[in-house]
């Protein structure tokens, strides 16, 4: 898959194109439906397909302090599109100066100047130009004047509710790991790098990596999780800790993983995590005997839960 950074890297030459647009944070079921659709009509069509996604996340830009917790990171992203089979991931930067571009200026510049859209596949609630002023009706019409055609995308659903990536952010936001994963089509990912903590759990018998994640990474609800650390490839059991150590009057958030029957120097490593199910809340006990013993009790749960 070749990845542009902007629509204006297209090559010279560059033939028509089948095109969907969208941010897919989190790349869920509902946008693994969207690019399917994309990549299976672009080869009907005997064209390339392009995704055309944004950096940074256009609501930052349009209302800065209001960016939405991350639900995959832009490497993820990039990874989990290309095994769609797409040709092209094209990142636009999402500046002052494109926000306020109109949906005809949009679709004249990036569409058609540049891409040579013979199809634009979007989702039924797609939005597009200067105060999302355009939608789907106006992006057919625009399609008629300039020569290409729309196909919308129905929203995948279960259950009467639509699979997107608020309400994936939701789920994971109330510590919802399974339902976020049933949203997803995988286990929701954590990555960050192994940095030094306290060292106390390696002193009552449960070392822990400790994660620091970027700062917009949507993290679970406090409490301890059954999951999987990821590392060069390698999925190892875990049982991860999110929270505050209350025990120990604790006041930075963090983010541990037990890495069970394991005994590795990880300092410094970026590595991911994957949350499979929330095991407990997060507790204060009286002292370490009754932390520990419960800590034994989640290790054994965690083998129960990832041996299903």
């Amino acid at each position: 898959m070749e990845r542009w950074r902007g629509y204006q890297a297209a090559p010279g030459g560059w033939g028509r194109s089948a095109v969907t647009i969208g941010v897919f944070d989190g790349v869920h079921r509902g946008h693994q439906a969207i690019i399917g659709h994309l990549v299976k009509r672009a080869h009907d069509l005997g064209v390339r397909s392009v995704v055309m996604s944004f950096d940074p996340h256009p609501s930052e830009v349009v209302r800065p302090g209001s960016h939405p917790a991350i639900l995959t990171e832009p490497n993820r992203k990039a990874e989990l599109i290309e095994a769609l089979g797409v040709d092209v991931l094209c990142v636009v930067p999402f500046t002052q100066d494109f926000s306020r571009l109109s949906a005809d200026e949009f679709v004249h510049d990036a569409l058609v100047e540049s891409l040579h859209a013979a199809l634009v596949v979007v989702g039924e609630n797609f939005r597009f130009g200067h105060k999302a002023a355009g939608d789907v009706p106006l992006l057919e019409r625009l399609g008629r004047t300039f020569g290409f055609a729309v196909e919308g995308a129905p929203l995948v659903s279960a259950d009467d509710t639509v699979f997107s990536s608020t309400y994936i952010r939701s789920c994971i936001d109330a510590g919802d790991v399974r339902a976020a994963a049933d949203a997803l089509g995988r286990d929701h990912r954590l990555e960050g790098i192994v940095v030094r903590g306290d060292q106390r759990g390696r002193d009552i018998g449960f070392p822990t990596a400790n994660l620091s994640v970027h700062k917009y990474a949507a993290v679970p609800a406090d409490g301890i999780y059954a999951g999987w650390v990821v590392r060069r490839g390698e999925r190892l059991p875990a049982a991860i800790s999110i929270g505050t150590n209350p025990t120990f009057s604790g006041r930075e958030r963090r983010v541990e993983a037990y890495i069970l029957d394991f005994d590795g120097d990880i300092y410094g490593e970026r590595v991911s995590l994957d949350f499979v199910a929330r095991l407990r809340d997060m507790l204060k006990f009286d002292g370490v005997e009754p932390l520990v013993a419960q800590m034994a009790e989640d290790v054994a749960q965690t083998r129960e839960v990832l041996a299903r």
